[in-house]
């Protein structure tokens, strides 16, 4: 049973049927999901999401699907760790990762958003999926296309990290790589999607693709024993990912099913690519786009669909923001792997210093429950790090060449 009515205008509250399409045509707003809350008031309870499946899919009756899910039975509930030697380095009594690096199929939380949009592009007749992607939108797109045995065509900029370009030719799409940065790549998928009738996931998907974000929320709350954060720190990109967490939140929260009032929310970006933070950070209503120049490609976008609405969640909720230099970004890699065990990838890095800097300014407590969001595996940006490893120890294979070469080592003899 669907609780979904159709689309609406985010800005003039036109509405119109469900369909690939995501602008309005009476305002050129972007449109998005429109629900019928009172329906889902009347049948969602804590019981029924914790009696559902362990994927996304618990939290149907708050996805955009008339019909069941086609893909996604194993996207979902990733671990909200307690990060308690991160925690500890930093100050903080009360700090939480919310680890979507693991358990997903494609090791990102793009395999949420995929898995509603592909199969809505299923129930709305389009029989080729696609997308623009700065890498990881690529590997959950063609893997998802295998999976619901559709065609999948996938657009990304030249230069990307070897694991992610690897990672999607290997479930066999058509891959173009443009000449260009992912701003020029989403131009030319905007044009494509006005002429081909295929199922681009964050162009005429966009309002159904996006809500899969909400599930972040939604497993942070109920892990959480139902309740928020008092912080929630997010990488931003397009923007999306930070606005329906936040969205997940408030619907939780007019449902009953947690108390209070949401979590600030806090946006992350490269100093090299942060025109969200930057628009934050100078109080202003305007979005300049950049030229995106950072380590952390898969925040490598000038011009965030959703920069404006991220902005304007982050500053409803009472919450700030901070940029990351690549520096920066390649310390708090490594550090975390070495306090936490968890090897993120650079968009990891990009949260993780932005919070060791909104800590320090004072918009985050050090007694206050703050999670932050690890979007994507390390082993898809092994580039990043590689220069600054040290090699391994060659040695030959006998117990004295092994002692011959240990009081050399003081981290490993002294304890």
């Amino acid at each position: 049973m669907t609780h979904v009515r159709g689309l609406v205008c985010r800005e003039c509250g036109h509405r119109v049927r469900h369909g690939p399409v995501h602008i309005c045509e009476q305002c050129f707003g972007p449109l998005e999901v429109d629900y019928d809350y009172s329906a889902i008031r009347a049948v969602l309870t804590r019981e029924r999401v914790a009696a559902g499946p362990p994927s996304i899919w618990r939290y149907r009756d708050l996805l955009p699907l008339d019909d069941e899910p086609l893909v996604g039975h194993h996207v979902g509930l990733t671990p909200l760790v307690r990060a308690r030697n991160l925690g500890d380095a930093w100050g903080l009594r009360e700090l939480y990762l919310k680890n979507d690096a693991v358990c997903h199929p494609t090791w990102s939380f793009k395999d949420r958003v995929v898995s509603v949009a592909v199969s809505k592009a299923r129930e709305l007749g389009l029989g080729t999926v696609a997308c623009a992607s700065t890498g990881n939108l690529a590997n959950s797109v063609a893997a998802h296309a295998a999976e619901a045995g559709l065609p999948a065509v996938v657009f990304i900029p030249v230069g990307l990290e070897a694991g992610k370009v690897l990672g999607t030719l290997v479930y066999g799409p058509t891959v173009f790589a443009v000449e260009g940065n992912y701003d020029d790549v989403n131009r030319l998928c905007s044009e494509l999607a006005d002429r081909y009738p295929w199922g681009f996931v964050n162009v005429n998907l966009r309002p159904y693709y996006a809500e899969g974000s909400k599930t972040v929320g939604y497993e942070i709350a109920e892990q959480l024993g139902w309740r928020a954060p008092a912080h929630v720190v997010v990488p931003c990109a397009g923007g999306a990912l930070l606005t329906k967490i936040r969205k997940a939140f408030a619907e939780l929260s007019d449902l009953g099913l947690v108390s209070g009032r949401g979590p600030r929310m806090h946006a992350a970006q490269a100093a090299g690519s942060g025109p969200i933070v930057t628009m934050i950070r100078e109080r202003s209503d305007v979005l300049v786009p950049v030229r995106p120049r950072t380590v952390a490609k898969s925040l490598a976008i000038g011009n965030p669909a959703d920069g404006y609405y991220a902005a304007q969640a982050v500053r409803e909720s009472g919450g700030w923001a901070a940029h990351a230099a690549d520096e920066e970004i390649l310390t708090s890699m490594e550090l975390l792997a070495r306090t936490e065990g968890i090897f993120a990838e650079t968009a990891g890095g990009v949260t993780l210093a932005a919070t060791r800097k909104l800590v320090d300014e004072g918009w985050i407590g050090r007694d206050d429950p703050v999670v932050v969001c690890i979007t994507g595996s390390g082993l898809k940006t092994v580039e990043a790090l590689e220069p600054r490893l040290t090699e391994p120890v060659r040695v030959g294979a006998s117990l004295a060449a092994v002692e011959a070469v240990l009081p050399e080592l003081q981290a490993i003899t002294t304890r």
